[in-house]
């Protein structure tokens, strides 16, 4: 009886364990969302950032975490587009929290689930996403920023336009060139006196929206960064098994303008991507079509701005050729500010939306299917002119893509239950867990993924093509690509965290001197060295990467005498001593030691004809005297044993 009474309490115990977990899980899911920021970004010293470029409109969705540390006054640079697009979505993000504030109320402090009670309780994965691999990582986690830091982290960033010329504290120059991967993000190069840097991103050579790869734009640089993470999730099962050997599809040691050509029609202007992302957004409005054939309804959450506007161009297509008459809403606070500013940047835009601006047509068709009252854009789900608007079944685009926030909430409640209704997510979203508030679920859901960045077979290809000395590669990638060996740069691995220490490519840089200064230098050689050196007096001017010293408006009185004025070497003090003598000035040495980088130091006492010191050491020499008149026979005296100009 006792044993049954055991096993009872052990089922009891472990029911109760089990609800709990559910209940800490469906409370994890369902509260305030928290963001987590890089791991230790927290520790870090923001004033030791000079410098930040966005490559991309996501990019700029994690700035204002980074501008509102105290400390921060680094110099941003981002494209028009990016700026504008990244604001957009930024302050969308917000007035969804702000609504999820006003239906259930904000967290005072941390969020429940952040206590290390419930965080024991968590599943092994949710634990790791939690509290990072090392179990460090708990201190990330940040809320959103409010609409006042969107609005601030806005004018600190300093726009471009389309390889705009920028100059930073007059010696980088620094231009943004299309990367293809969306409207407005790119790539950068970092001109400087010592190195030519190119910042190579997610990149996508062919782009039905975007203006294409600008590759042509980063040849001939000294360095390029390499940062297109995107390759560790666009591997194909050959890569995988095989770890990617980039020297199987191509191999030379001496590119030439040939084999470049043979690079671009072979291997990086293959159309085979453009031809999979066409394939996917067919079977994407095909199982659109069949969802409202069948009297359901489609929501799609996707955060990429190029494939939702190739899918409102694609889906109504299909449903005419279908002769079938559904509505697409597409539901967002920035909605319409967002796809007319599509019509406005044609910079940016691929060359055959700017044909159609030259030829006065619209560059998308949206803004068509708004006037003929096949799509329709509201800015919340419950605006009156949207509750009058509805039909059902229909096709609604909206945030937000994590299932958590914005309109996809309200509507997912409203269609999990119908089995005819379809929900289209992209890949990389764990669906379990995403989903986990709406079960049970019966409408169906169609994950895909879109290339969103430069496949490996393609990365040394265009490498080689680029002609680099230097290239930093992500440490992370290391396994999965293998140079070949007769590569024509240096590969350098960096990992997160880490210094990484590159060569330099040139120990100095060029010096324009004034021609009226030039002509009145009066060198000196040094004793121990092969080296000459004079003194000069200007002014030194940075700007647009050169280095100019210009005559002053007045000559300093010191420039004007005759005597050196500076002095370099360590004075023999036995030496010091017979010259001071020989001025009637009489002293003893007394030798100590100091630290062991400098070694031991003299001093010199001066007994007549008044009281001084002499501190002769390693880095300097210190003179201490109340009679200034015996000051300047000892300065003079020094300066008979050392050199000077």
């Amino acid at each position: 009886m006792e044993e049954g009474e055991q096993t009872y309490d052990f089922a009891v115990n472990n029911c109760l364990d089990m609800r709990k977990r559910q209940k800490i899980l469906k409370s994890l899911i369902c509260a305030q969302p928290w963001y987590k920021t890089p791991n230790n970004l927290h520790l870090w010293d923001p004033s030791s950032i000079d410098l930040v470029l966005i490559s991309s409109t996501m990019g700029m969705l994690a700035l204002p975490f980074l501008t509102q540390t105290k400390g921060f006054s680094a110099k941003i640079y981002a494209t028009e587009a990016t700026t504008r697009l990244g604001q957009l979505m930024m302050e969308d993000l917000v007035l969804m929290h702000n609504e999820f504030h006003h239906f259930f109320g904000s967290d005072s402090g941390s969020p429940q689930w952040m206590s290390w009670e419930e965080l024991e309780l968590l599943s092994p994965a949710l634990r790791q996403v939690a509290l990072g691999k090392d179990g460090t990582e708990l201190g990330g986690w940040m809320p959103l920023y409010r609409s006042a830091d969107v609005e601030d982290c806005v004018k600190k960033v300093q726009t471009l336009k389309y390889a705009e010329e920028a100059w930073y504290n007059g010696t980088l120059l620094i231009k943004a060139f299309s990367s293809g991967l969306e409207i407005g993000s790119c790539n950068w190069t970092i001109n400087s006196p010592k190195r030519n840097i190119a910042c190579i991103s997610s990149s996508k050579f062919c782009s039905v929206n975007a203006m294409e790869f600008d590759y042509h734009a980063l040849r001939g640089n000294d360095l390029i960064l390499y940062s297109d993470f995107s390759s560790e999730g666009v591997l194909t099962n050959d890569e995988h098994d095989n770890n990617f050997s980039a020297s199987t599809t191509y191999n030379s040691s001496t590119p030439s303008a040939d084999n470049d050509d043979l690079i671009l029609k072979e291997c990086l202007l293959r159309n085979d991507e453009s031809l999979e992302e066409r394939e996917k957004l067919a079977f994407i409005c095909s199982c659109v079509v069949d969802s409202v054939k069948a009297g359901g309804s489609v929501i799609i959450p996707l955060n990429q701005l190029g494939i939702v506007l190739q899918l409102l161009e694609q889906i109504p297509v299909y449903l005419e050729s279908s002769a079938m008459k559904v509505p697409i809403y597409v539901i967002s606070s920035v909605a319409a500010e967002l796809l007319a500013f599509t019509n406005i940047i044609p910079e940016w835009l691929c060359k055959e939306r700017q044909e159609k601006l030259f030829s006065g047509e619209p560059l998308f068709s949206h803004s068509e299917l708004m006037k003929g009252e096949k799509l329709y854009v509201f800015p919340d789900v419950h605006s009156p002119d949207l509750l009058t608007n509805w039909q059902e079944p229909c096709i609604v685009f909206s945030p937000h893509w994590s299932l958590r926030l914005g309109p996809v909430v309200h509507l997912l409640l409203r269609w999990r239950e119908d089995e005819n209704s379809l929900l289209v997510l992209e890949d990389g979203l764990d669906t379990d867990m995403a989903l986990l508030p709406f079960k049970p679920m019966a409408m169906k859901v169609l994950q895909c993924s879109f290339l969103s960045g430069i496949r490996l077979q393609k990365t040394q290809p265009l490498l080689e093509m680029l002609r680099p000395k230097e290239v930093l590669f992500p440490e992370d990638l290391r396994e999965q690509i293998k140079f070949s060996g007769s590569h024509s740069f240096s590969v350098f691995y960096y990992a997160e965290n880490e210094t990484l220490g590159v060569p330099r490519s040139k120990d100095s840089v060029d010096l324009e001197i004034a021609s009226n200064l030039a002509t009145q230098f009066s060198w000196r050689k040094l004793d121990h060295d092969d080296v000459d050196i004079t003194r000069l007096e200007g002014q030194l001017f940075i700007d647009h990467g050169k280095h100019q010293v210009l005559s002053g408006n007045k000559v300093s009185e010191m420039a004007s005498r005759k005597k050196p004025l500076l002095h370099w070497g360590v004075p023999d003090v036995e030496k010091l001593l017979t010259v001071l003598s020989k001025m009637g000035v009489k002293g003893s040495v007394e030798r100590c030691m100091s630290d062991a980088e400098s070694g031991s130091d003299e001093i010199v006492h001066i007994h007549e004809p008044s009281k001084a010191l002499i501190e002769v050491r390693a880095t300097r020499t210190v003179i201490s005297a109340r009679d200034e008149q015996l000051a300047s026979l000892i300065f003079e005296a020094i300066g008979n044993l050392t050199g000077g100009i």
